[in-house]
């Protein structure tokens, strides 16, 4: 008997499908993209209208025959990739290869993966939506044009292998420009004055000096401070007035993507990536016992706050009976979409309100748990009563001096006894401790008056919270693609993390500058923004794609053949001067940058030669590690197998051991982390540190992303014949196609032994 044919994305959400549909129909994945540009050349023909040179993605030839065979054998073709436009994407380029079958196929959008939302789709199929397969079209072609036209001009500038993207540049900017800020802060000192008072029915209580007469205190120095101090303590403090009034603070929206990923990393510590990862199993569907598979979540990636009226109605119901009435509104709650938004999906939420985290905590691993805990709890907090709180607000008189104290007591907990508020991290904060019983006229006791040194702040590097926030707030990409962003700076050492934030390396530093002084207008926040707004309008048909490429590359083109041509004048711009002096001939050295990084140079090449490692890097840094046969610390020194970590107290302690790479082994339970190691015949791999107890091993480099499509916590850096690199599962295979780095940079034709030829 002939079946339908479902062809869905990963084999997880097969799983889940397959329980809902039984035996009429057959479930195949796709395991991502099957087709793209190809990763040798170009792969755009700019004469002819930008067509796209679409090839098959190496490694997915069998699965496009197997899904031929078959839709050979099937009454009916459905396409059930994910509902957004690397979706529609996808389910266009598997219709294109299977030939016959492919012209009358039923595309099927998931919104929720639960046995109601799979059975209405499927009765209920549309046609591929040849608008959002165009805008995803000319995003791929767009971000090919800057990538494989500026990222040459990076490997001629500073050092081959480095990439340049329409939108990851973007927001390397934003940390440079922010590195920037706070390298030429100068912070100011000011001090505080607190008096801690005693009133007749309750205390201490602090409050602090707000004003002199009429105007707002300032105090510059400790002088000003003690001269204060001095004249306020031996006056009457009195209080003056007390307020107190009713505020209500209302409960958040349903996540989007971006508020899940910031929430998730000011609450769990979760990155972007893992973010997406976690909220992907969550959709695709999860073994919950005799349940069996299903769907937790509705899809993750969205930027509307719009709710379903079922679930809604099924919310309120829970709220009702749970809580009472008192937290139950007396209407639904209705959340605007943001300005731009594209409003294509709901909220994400839990598939059923019912699933309660603690029932299904058992069925989930420990992550998962957190992760859905919060996206549930947010979304059931959002339909509930505000909180209500009493705000008092006292001001305390001595004289001309005025000081105020504000305190808050909780009246009605509201949506905060399901969700509580959590403060971003550089927001400022101030604590309302409740306050005593106090009246106008009352006379208080003066305990204590103390003055307090302060410093002005720069500015706070960007957490992933809060350069997620940047992004979204300036339009930079796409909450789907904010996780890829991330990454792909990591990936490419532009940036670090460094207690918790992202500062820019001394490389991403450099590209940043090249690729701003050499094209203002294309890495520009707004630009970037405009060419965002671009895509959504084609993807509503507003604006055709082809005109829209015409529009951004004419004069891409005409400055990419501008600075081709100041290459040099360009080049110097990244040199800097030092006081050093070239051992050789006497004139000053310089820093540059060369294919291993930058390194001290004389300033007289090319008649001297001379070039020499910077000093920090030929200085053995002290780590954090400790050794563990004498409890001396760890220093990074250089062999001739490259660094690796030895004990400062050698030669008395000889204990060595290799670097780690800052990522975790992948086998269960192991405990290790691997590092880089080179084998007997010198080819370099990558271990455990628990070797012989753990005997993993990777040869190509590994790097701290996850495979989307069977979880693996590591992926390797794989590069074709080509020369081509991008990210690749060692585990399954699977690769990562919005991934995709850059070409190779073409071989030299001769080496040279000095570093400025890089």
């Amino acid at each position: 008997m002939p079946k339908s044919l479902v062809i869905v994305e990963s084999p997880a959400k097969a799983k889940t499908i397959k329980k809902f549909l039984g035996q009429d129909f057959e479930i195949k994945a796709s395991i991502g993209h099957v087709r793209d540009l190809p990763p040798k050349g170009l792969g755009v023909d700019i004469r002819q209208n930008f067509a796209p040179e679409y090839v098959t993605i190496r490694g997915k030839e069998k699965i496009l025959r197997d899904l031929r065979g078959a839709a050979q054998g099937a009454d009916r073709v459905y396409l059930a990739t994910d509902p957004d436009r690397e979706g529609e994407a996808i389910a266009w380029h598997v219709a294109s290869q299977l030939g016959e079958q492919g012209r009358d196929v039923g595309r099927v959008l998931f919104h929720e993966i639960t046995e109601q939302a799979v059975r209405s789709a499927i009765k209920n199929p549309l046609p591929i939506d040849l608008m959002k397969v165009n805008a995803q079209q000319a995003r791929r072609v767009m971000d090919r044009l800057v990538g494989y036209q500026v990222s040459p001009f990076l490997w001629k500038m500073i050092a081959g292998g480095l990439s340049a993207g329409r939108v990851q540049s973007v927001a390397l900017r934003l940390i440079c420009e922010r590195e920037a800020e706070i390298a030429v802060f100068v912070s100011e000192e000011y001090w505080s004055i607190t008096a801690v008072v005693q009133g007749e029915q309750g205390g201490p209580f602090s409050v602090k000096l707000l004003k002199i007469d009429q105007d707002r205190v300032r105090i510059p120095d400790e002088q000003t401070a003690r001269a204060l101090v001095e004249d306020i303590r031996p006056r009457p403090f009195f209080v003056e007035s007390v307020q107190t009034k009713e505020t209500q603070r209302q409960p958040f929206p349903p996540f989007i993507t971006s508020t899940l990923q910031q929430d998730a990393a000011r609450r769990l510590r979760f990155s972007a990536q893992k973010t997406m990862l976690i909220a992907q199993q969550l959709y695709e569907g999860l073994e919950l016992g005799d349940e069996g598979s299903t769907g937790l979540i509705t899809y993750m990636r969205t930027d509307s706050a719009r709710v379903s009226d079922e679930a809604v109605a099924a919310v309120r119901t829970y709220i009702s009976r749970q809580y009472g009435k008192a937290y139950l509104p007396p209407k639904p709650r209705v959340f605007k979409a943001k300005a731009g938004a594209q409003d294509a999906h709901e909220a994400i939420r839990p598939t059923s309100v019912q699933r309660l985290p603690q029932d299904i905590k058992p069925h989930l691993t420990h992550d998962q748990y957190r992760l859905y805990e919060l996206i549930w709890c947010r979304f059931v907090a959002s339909q509930m009563m505000p909180a209500v709180f009493d705000v008092t607000t006292v001001d305390v008189r001595a004289d001309q001096y005025l000081f105020r104290a504000t305190g808050s007591i909780p009246r009605f907990a509201g949506f905060l006894k399901v969700y509580e508020e959590v403060a971003d991290e550089d927001a400022e904060r101030e604590e309302e401790s409740p306050l005593p019983p106090l009246r106008d006229g009352e006379r208080l006791s003066l305990i204590d008056l103390v003055p307090k040194q302060h410093f002005t702040q720069p500015p706070p590097r960007y957490t992933e919270a809060t350069l997620v926030k940047e992004l979204e707030a300036k339009q930079i990409g796409r909450p789907s693609t904010y996780a890829q962003i991330i990454s792909t700076l990591r990936l490419r050492k532009y940036v670090t993390m460094r207690h918790g934030r992202f500062s820019a390396t001394d490389l991403g530093t450099a590209v940043n500058q090249l690729l701003v002084r050499a094209f203002p207008d294309i890495f520009d926040v707004a630009f970037t923004a405009r060419m965002e707004d671009a895509l959504d309008r084609i993807e509503t048909g507003e604006l055709d794609w082809v005109g829209a490429l015409n529009e951004f590359y004419r004069p891409f083109s005409v400055r990419l053949q501008e600075v081709n041509a100041q290459r040099s004048e360009l080049k110097e711009t990244l040199t800097e001067t030092t006081t050093e002096v070239c051992e050789k001939c006497g004139k000053p050295m310089v820093i540059r940058w060369g294919r291993n990084g930058r390194f001290l140079a004389c300033s007289g090449y090319p008649a001297c030669r001379n070039a020499r490692p910077l000093a920090e890097e030929r200085e053995s840094p002290q780590t954090e590690e400790v050794c563990d046969r004498c409890g001396s610390p760890m220093v990074v020194k250089r062999g001739r197998f490259g660094p690796f970590l030895a004990c400062a107290a050698y030669p008395k302690c000889q204990r060595t051991r290799p670097i780690s790479l800052g990522i975790a082994c992948p086998e269960k339970d192991c405990g290790g982390y691997l590092t880089r190691r080179r084998s007997q015949k010198g080819r370099t791999f990558y271990g455990c540190s628990k070797y012989p107890a753990c005997k993993f091993v990777v040869w190509d480099t590994p790097v701290a992303a996850a495979c989307t499509a069977c979880g693996s916590t590591i992926m390797v850096e794989k590069t074709d014949k080509s020369g081509t690199t991008a990210l690749q599962c060692p585990r399954c295979g699977h690769r990562l196609d919005g991934q995709a780095t850059t070409p190779a940079p073409r071989k030299r034709r001769k080496a040279s032994s000095h570093p400025l030829s890089a």
